[in-house]
């Protein structure tokens, strides 16, 4: 970014410094007084300012100006220029913020090394505010499985487009990471990340979080919105946020501009928005509690993430992608899984989604044996009293048939959580389950059990 603006009221004087700037490979903004200059830093922070101190018929003169852009903008370089230059002006200026002070006439020299070393200090300030921004958590998406692949195919159109995405899925089922994986696949990758969880946010506090607060004691606090200008905002849980909050986002989704609370200037934003929900939106839109405009401005892409239940192929994947992460980012032990709990992982029932998964994987490998392989019995809760280790206990509906029913209604569902777990693949299930594979679709069939062409005959 090589953007600098010029503030000072005598018109030849601007365009000058500009000529100058340009001569030498940097792009230029003019302004005549305060409210041109608040202005253009509000629609775009420059990435340094030269300042008149002097400005007339200004609501505001250098001093001033330079305060609010130290208060509101800390990262943007100001040097100020004068022709009434003396060292107690000086010295003031610098005391203010200012990063160097240069009096009219100027030395064409002296002003470029100034403006290189700003430019310098602007581009560092910028790198070490990225990499503070920078969200450690992962955009890695992890998986083979038909409904991986075909999430993945759709994340990957949307990611050099800014159009507005809408997450639907369940809890846990791996949203913010998707979320995430537009945003590090996008041309805004450098630019910040920014999650708002409207759940988790009181809602008599939401517009202070979203927008900030501006008050004449402690100057400006910048909300989430403005935090992530440039970026993405992630909106997970969009059914949770108050129906004035919503109001307000639908206007900023308009107008990319808002006011912080207590504030009475526009305060301009370049977002891309990504949004989440488990909900039924359009129930919500139904029974009055979301507004059928800020769905229709967030739903311009939607895309579905698929639970586990839909991925049982991807479990062992993401399962040793968890021990890698866990060993990396807190020593736990780097284990394998053994074949039996390899299988049980995939034939366990999943409310949780991917962070269940994640949540037994941290536990296990805190808890168990660091030189085994994970076994079924540290993946099962504890034994239920009474009961023989390696024992079946029947219950609910197959514990009350006779023996013929029951034993077909244990090989139907036993085949068809086999089919689920190698993703619909029946020449893996047959060779898993000990038969061939013509035979298993007889037995399939005579089951009562439908399953399609194509994969199955891979």
């Amino acid at each position: 970014m090589s953007d600098i603006l010029i503030v000072d009221d005598e018109r030849d004087i601007r365009e000058l410094i500009s000529d100058i700037l340009k001569d030498e490979g940097y792009s230029t903004r003019l302004a005549a007084n305060s409210d041109e200059c608040m202005e253009a830093v509000n629609t775009e922070p420059p990435a340094l300012m030269i300042l008149d101190i002097w400005l007339k018929d200004s609501r505001m003169d250098g001093i001033d100006i330079l305060k609010t852009i130290k208060r509101d903008n800390p990262g943007i370089p100001v040097v100020i220029i004068s022709g009434h230059g003396n060292i107690e002006l000086a010295v003031a200026a610098i005391k203010q913020g200012a990063y160097d002070f240069i009096e009219k006439p100027f030395n064409i020299d002296q002003l470029m090394v100034v403006v290189g070393r700003a430019m310098e200090t602007s581009r560092l300030r910028r790198e070490n505010v990225e990499l503070r921004r920078r969200d450690l958590t992962t955009s890695d998406l992890i998986g083979t499985s038909a409904a991986f692949r075909g999430l993945k195919s759709q994340l990957d159109k949307v990611t050099k487009s800014n159009g507005r995405v809408m997450l639907t899925g369940p809890s846990g089922a791996g949203k913010e990471v998707a979320a995430r994986y537009i945003h590090a696949n996008s041309n805004r990758a450098a630019a910040p990340f920014v999650s708002v969880s409207a759940a988790t946010i009181e809602p008599d506090r939401m517009e202070e979080v979203l927008f900030g607060r501006e008050t004449p004691g402690r100057g400006v606090d910048k909300g989430l919105l403005e935090q992530a200008h440039g970026g993405v905002v992630y909106l997970d849980e969009v059914a949770d946020m108050p129906p004035g909050t919503q109001s307000k986002i639908l206007r900023v989704l308009v107008d990319q501009t808002f006011l912080r609370v207590g504030g009475t200037d526009k305060v301009r934003v370049d977002l891309r928005v990504i949004s989440s929900t488990t909900r039924d939106l359009r129930t919500e839109i139904s029974a009055g509690r979301f507004r059928q405009e800020l769905y229709d401005r967030l739903n311009v892409v939607p895309i579905a993430v698929p639970g586990l239940t839909e991925r049982r192929e991807d479990i062992p994947l993401l399962a040793r992608h968890f021990i890698d992460g866990f060993h990396k980012a807190q020593g736990l032990p780097l284990r394998e899984i053994g074949s039996e709990a390899e299988a049980m992982l995939q034939t366990m029932t999943w409310p949780g989604n991917v962070r269940q998964l994640r949540n037994l994987i941290e536990r296990v490998l805190i808890l168990g044996e660091s030189a085994e392989p994970i076994g079924v019995r540290e993946l099962q809760g504890e034994s239920e009293p009474g009961s023989d280790e390696g024992r079946l206990v029947l219950g609910g509906q197959l514990a009350t048939l006779p023996l013929r029913e029951a034993r077909e209604l244990f090989e139907r569902e036993y085949l068809l959580t086999q089919i689920q777990r190698f993703g619909g693949n029946i020449s893996r299930t047959a060779n898993f389950v000990g038969m061939e594979r013509s035979a298993l679709h007889r037995k399939l069939k005579s089951l009562g059990v439908v399953t399609g062409k194509g994969k199955d005959d891979e």
